[in-house]
């Protein structure tokens, strides 16, 4: 399974994650060729995790990694656990903070058997804290951090984003910081303990939202499908559907109306600057859409690229993985799964010109490396089968 070719493959990573945060953390490494051991209970809710076992949601979070039973309550197995971990370099987490500290899987016990290691941990709101203990919730870290308030129309009332965001960022967080600790590694010979939390990353992703109130002390409003800040920015309709333009500063104002041909409004004293154009939104935004409507999204697509404005269609899903770009940079890779048959999930955004991310397998059955794993470790079979009488496998 291990590939030597690829940019993590001397690297083994432990995964104890589930839900969304940790797999998209542990995807990461294992998209790039780390062996990934996914370590999951005995136990066949666990199948349920991610919309159960054959869904796509569990198939694009878990591919290319090896599966393994271990009852970590067990004696036996923390046993195990740990024999693992001194032959490892990468433990991920996300518990509840003291759910591993009762499983005797913090990091210092991690580190007396290996201090090499490197823990990667992601919670909601943190390892320490007044709300360490909370469960954490993708919309709940959504709403706390502020994305909620700035997203939908003006009066709307908050709105969660489309997808699991807080999720998301705070597993690609973790794994940057994990790298960057392997990194580190390299010059001390020490691993050390990486964490995430939901409510960090949701309030890092906010950027430029965030640092209006932190250094101008300006609440940042929503403004639906324009941009905060940068006008005229945002979705036009068309003839057939919408578009997506964004023509902020004055050059690329003037480069707009050229392509729309309505230099008229550039002698507009309500659009004769940036800060005029964000007071005047509405009218900037009618006056652009009353162009817009007379002909179809391809044909504007095609006119305002031309004239050196960024634009684009808006999508559905099916349209997406659709489009030729799409299709060229292979954001749909193929793999085989044992039962689906092929199917496609969803490909890296990073490419590696050199040594490029490969999809080698499909999410892995339950406990489906086991006995492989446990042979490498030095177990005979009739070891094995012992373990699995007593429930530890």
């Amino acid at each position: 399974m291990t590939d030597t070719s690829l940019p993590l493959s001397r690297f083994k990573v432990l995964d104890l994650t589930r839900a969304r945060s940790g797999p998209t953390c542990v995807r990461q490494l294992a998209d790039w060729g780390a062996d990934t051991i996914k370590i999951e209970a005995p136990d066949p809710e666990g199948d349920g995790d991610n919309g159960g076992r054959k869904s796509s949601d569990f198939q694009n979070l878990h591919r290319n990694k090896r599966s393994m039973t271990l009852n970590l309550k067990a004696p036996a197995g923390r046993e195990i656990f740990m024999k693992l971990v001194g032959t490892a370099d990468v433990v991920v987490e996300n518990y509840r903070p003291r759910v591993k500290d009762r499983l005797g899987i913090d990091y210092e016990s991690l580190r007396a058997v290996n201090p090499r290691i490197v823990l990667g941990s992601i919670s909601g709101f943190g390892q320490d804290g007044p709300y360490a203990d909370r469960p954490g919730y993708d919309q709940v870290a959504q709403g706390m951090g502020g994305l909620m308030s700035v997203t939908g129309h003006p009066g709307q009332g908050p709105v969660r984003a489309g997808t699991a965001i807080a999720d998301i960022t705070a597993g690609l967080y973790c794994a940057m910081g994990i790298m960057a600790a392997l990194l580190e590694r390299e010059i001390s010979g020490e691993g050390q303990w990486v964490d995430s939390s939901l409510l960090a990353a949701q309030i890092a992703v906010m950027d430029f939202q965030a640092a209006r109130w932190t250094v101008d002390r300006e609440v940042a409003p929503q403004a639906g499908n324009d941009h905060p800040l940068y006008m005229p920015t945002g979705m036009f309709e068309t003839a057939d559907g919408f578009i997506n333009i964004a023509a902020s500063g004055d050059e690329m104002f003037s480069r707009l109306c050229a392509a729309l041909g309505t230099e008229a409004l550039l002698g507009d004293p309500r659009f004769a600057d940036g800060p005029a154009r964000g007071r005047n939104r509405a009218a900037l935004n009618e006056a652009v859409a009353t162009v817009t409507r007379t002909a179809t999204t391809a044909e504007w697509v095609e006119r305002l690229n031309r004239g050196g404005v960024p634009s684009g269609p808006v999508y559905s899903l099916d349209r997406t993985f659709a489009d030729p770009q799409v299709r060229h940079i292979g954001m749909a890779a193929p793999v085989d799964h044992p039962t689906r048959g092929r199917i496609e999930l969803v490909g890296q955004p990073v490419r590696f010109h050199r040594t490029p991310w490969r999809l080698r397998n499909a999410s892995p059955e339950m406990g489906e490396h086991t006995c492989a794993i446990l042979a490498d470790l030095g177990y005979s079979e009739e070891e094995i089968d012992t373990l699995r009488k007593r429930n530890v496998l």
